[in-house]
């Protein structure tokens, strides 16, 4: 993340070249978001895994060996590949953890998982200045290809167990859909249509359908993903603000900082889990969101680097909140149906980065990191409140509907048995 920004950037001298660059990596992210349920729909999630990390691997050692006539094709089969790559290995890994650890264990596995990747984070971008600085470019990019390549050895060894990935079959796609739509099979069959003698089902929006609220859920993240391209793509012009010698050095900086934030709220989160047997819920998410947006904002304020420090670890604690949150909410879905939410997930969330990208990118040449930033990330806030405001009317809803049910127990108990109605009533009103 740092290099190769920094190093496209440094190259063109333009901010605009840089948010190409990452668009055309998230549209690569975007178009790998749609097929992804397929694949593990045909395809073990470990291979998807396996082959996304050999294909970034690779790449990367294409990057290095290019030479400078071939360095643009170069990159853009970075962005291509990275792109694609990281998308099909984050869903294929994200729907799959519910089979490796047990429906129970998947927010532990999910806060362990953020929390070991943020550990990494700290690592590389504690590094990413002093190699960028010390020994160019060339040693940051085969430093990357290595982890692809231990990356690749981890997932061979993953306890996943062959065949078809989370994705199921299709006939395992339809089914699931019926059951957590609440329908039949007939009904089910309605949502099918014959194109060009294949069947086709809109499986990823049954699934947003399946859980009151999900739909939004999903579109904040999307909106959250607009909002992120916009701190990205400022990061390394507001570092070379502060100092055009050696610009990487804010930059690693507020990344280690942010990870150590995330960390740190794993480790939160784990304790409550244990202690209370609870999970962060969608109100976590919407609160954090709304924190890790402000905090986001807050950062090209100019404060004190002190300040600015302290703000970057509120950030990360609450996008690791979001992250947990979001998670293992829609790992509560059906097999069947979670490998295309993750999907359709991971699609807008490319869709609004790399939407987000060249946007932002096209701003900073006109306006300031804060203004761009602040509007970005402020778009994220309102939808959140948004979402806040729709989560507690679900509540109140479900809360209504449960006492309505509660005293439609006890007028049946009072007609039925007038001798035990109190009793009855007592008993309902205690559970």
């Amino acid at each position: 993340m740092v290099a190769l920004n920094l190093f496209v950037y440094e190259t063109t001298g333009r901010a605009l070249a840089m948010g190409l660059f990452m668009a055309v990596r998230l549209a690569s992210g975007f178009v790998a978001g749609l097929v992804v349920g397929g694949l593990l729909a045909r395809f073990s999630a470990k291979s998807v895994m396996l082959w996304a990390n050999i294909g970034q691997g690779a790449v990367m050692l294409l990057l290095v060996l290019a030479p400078d006539g071939l360095l643009t094709g170069a990159l853009m089969a970075v962005s291509v590949v990275i792109g694609a790559c990281g998308t099909l290995f984050m869903v294929a890994l994200r729907s799959s953890i519910p089979e490796m650890v047990g429906e129970d264990r998947r927010a532990w596995a999910n806060s362990l998982s953020i929390t070991g990747r943020s550990l990494a984070m700290v690592a590389g971008f504690a590094s990413a200045g002093v190699v960028v600085t010390l020994v160019g470019y060339t040693a940051a990019f085969l430093v990357d290809m290595a982890t692809f390549v231990i990356c690749a050895v981890t997932v061979a060894l993953l306890p996943i167990a062959g065949g078809r990935g989370a994705g199921g079959t299709a006939a395992d796609d339809g089914a699931a859909a019926d059951g957590a739509m609440g329908g039949t099979a007939g009904e089910g069959a309605g949502a099918e249509e014959v194109r060009g003698g294949r069947r086709w089902r809109p499986v990823a929006f049954l699934a947003l359908a399946a859980a009151p609220g999900l739909g939004l859920m999903v579109a904040l993240r999307g909106v959250d993903a607009f909002g992120s391209s916009s701190h990205n793509a400022a990061l390394p012009i507001y570092s070379a603000s502060l100092d055009a010698s050696d610009p990487a050095v804010f930059v690693s900086a507020f990344w280690c900082v942010w990870a150590l934030g995330n960390i740190g709220a794993q480790q939160v989160i784990q304790r409550y889990a244990q202690r209370t047997g609870r999970s962060v819920g969608a109100l976590g998410f919407g609160y954090g969101t709304v924190v890790m947006s402000a905090a986001f904002i807050a950062v090209f304020a100019g404060f004190p680097l002190a300040v600015t420090a302290v703000i970057a670890l509120v950030a990360g604690a609450a996008d690791g909140l979001t992250e947990v949150s979001y998670t293992s909410h829609l790992q509560t879905l059906p097999a069947g149906l979670r490998a295309h939410a993750f999907g359709l997930s991971a699609t807008l969330e490319n869709l609004g980065f790399g939407v987000g990208m060249i946007l932002v990118a096209a701003a900073l040449d006109r306006f300031s990191p804060l203004v761009v930033v602040g509007w970005s990330h402020g778009a994220a806030i309102v939808v959140a409140a948004v979402f806040l405001l729709r989560v507690a009317a679900l509540r109140r809803a479900g809360r209504t509907e449960g006492a309505g049910r509660a005293g439609l127990r006890k007028g049946e108990a009072v007609e039925g048995r007038p001798d035990r109605g109190d009793r009855d009533g007592a008993e309902v009103s205690g559970g």
